[in-house]
């Protein structure tokens, strides 16, 4: 049995998830993402909701220590698969991360477990795991979908003011291009709700910016990205 609605998803997606277009940024975004962060090898990154472990690879690369976790057991079977040294990987939700003050930096992208929650889900325990898990001092860089431009230029979209999540029905494809239909949930955000987030667990605002998937950068917000992109740091 499933503990969240996203296993199956990513059970029949497996490999082909790396084909969708949304996941070919992955080089521009650990590129503005280190320095950003102020990474340098040898350090300890966690990545929340890693997925088949593109960040991570990208990272360790770079001779940088990473965890992935992700509560897909598919996802981190592939993760796992021609991982670099450095990279380790787990199946774990993130509604119950245990860690504690072990990590320089936490990166969250892409809707990886945080914003994957119904309008009874649990991004706020997501986030204070996400903020349990720096050291002092500690960065994070975290993606969130915007509300305002779900609100705006998402046609067909059904999404519910109210609770700021946006239901879709879509049709994905396997490995051997095997079609299913099903649905997916986003939780959306407005900056003030990530800087509220923030302040609810001690984390310090850096910036908040707006950013697409592949083309990250300093942009202010805006109403017409798609995402937001936190970086915030743990207070001492």
């Amino acid at each position: 049995m499933s503990d969240h609605w996203f296993e199956p998803v990513a059970d029949h997606l497996g490999t082909a998830y790396l084909r969708y277009s949304f996941t070919k940024g992955t080089r521009q975004e650990i590129d503005h993402l280190v320095p950003a962060l102020g990474l340098e090898p040898g350090m300890r990154v966690l990545d929340v909701g890693c997925g088949p472990g593109r960040h991570a690879h990208a990272l360790a690369q770079l001779g940088i220590s990473v965890h992935g976790v992700d509560i897909s057991h598919r996802f981190v079977e592939i993760a796992r698969a021609d991982a670099p040294a450095g990279a380790t990987f787990e199946r774990l939700d993130a509604r119950s991360m245990p860690f504690d003050g072990e990590f320089d930096a936490v990166i969250c992208l892409c809707q990886g477990a945080f914003g994957l929650m119904t309008a009874d889900g649990h991004d706020d325990v997501v986030f204070t795991g996400i903020a349990r898990a720096l050291r002092p001092g500690g960065r994070l860089a975290l993606s969130a979908f915007s509300s305002y431009f779900v609100a705006r230029h998402w046609d067909g979209a059904d999404f519910d003011a109210g609770t700021g999540v946006n239901h879709e029905r879509t049709e994905i494809r396997d490995e051997s291009g095997e079609s299913i239909e099903t649905s997916l949930w986003t939780g959306c955000y407005t900056p003030r709700e990530l800087r509220l987030l923030c302040v609810a667990n001690d984390l310090r605002v850096d910036s908040i910016s707006s950013v697409e998937p592949g083309a990250y950068g300093s942009q202010a917000p805006t109403l017409d990205s798609a995402e937001f992109l936190l970086l915030a740091t743990r207070r001492a």
